[in-house]
């Protein structure tokens, strides 16, 4: 079992910065595939990026490539998101989500970028950016 808990979310205007924050309580965080979705009002969830269990590929969204970096510290058990640059088109309740943590081959970027290939969610954290 995984337990995941947003952090370090709120209003910045346009042009600002934020870090996002997502501890997690397991046993073997090392062992988990990582990802941010957000959900904006009356929008579906959107993939946002996500990171191999090892930390060595990353994959982002066509939206906030060159913006935002996803990032790991094992020792800490928590997962980051730095949001740079941002726009008002970037609110949203962002989620971090981790998968099963048991398999461990290869997989290609469609599995990082579909939500269903998460088994946990965080409760989310709300990103507002004023125009």
């Amino acid at each position: 079992q995984v337990q995941l808990v947003e952090s370090g979310g709120g209003l910045v205007q346009a042009g600002g910065s934020l870090r996002l924050s997502c501890a997690a309580f397991a046993r073997t965080f090392s062992s988990y595939a990582m990802g941010w979705f957000r959900q904006a009002p009356g929008k579906e969830r959107e993939f946002v990026a996500a990171m191999n269990w090892s930390g060595a590929s990353t994959y982002y969204g066509d939206s906030v490539k060159g913006r935002f970096t996803i990032s790991r510290d094992n020792a800490k058990t928590t997962l980051y998101l730095q949001m740079n640059t941002l726009e008002p088109e970037d609110t949203a309740v962002y989620f971090c989500a981790a998968d099963s943590g048991r398999d461990w081959r290869y997989k290609s970027s469609s599995y990082y970028t579909a939500d269903s290939s998460y088994v946990y969610w965080g409760q989310g954290t709300q990103v507002t950016v004023s125009s």
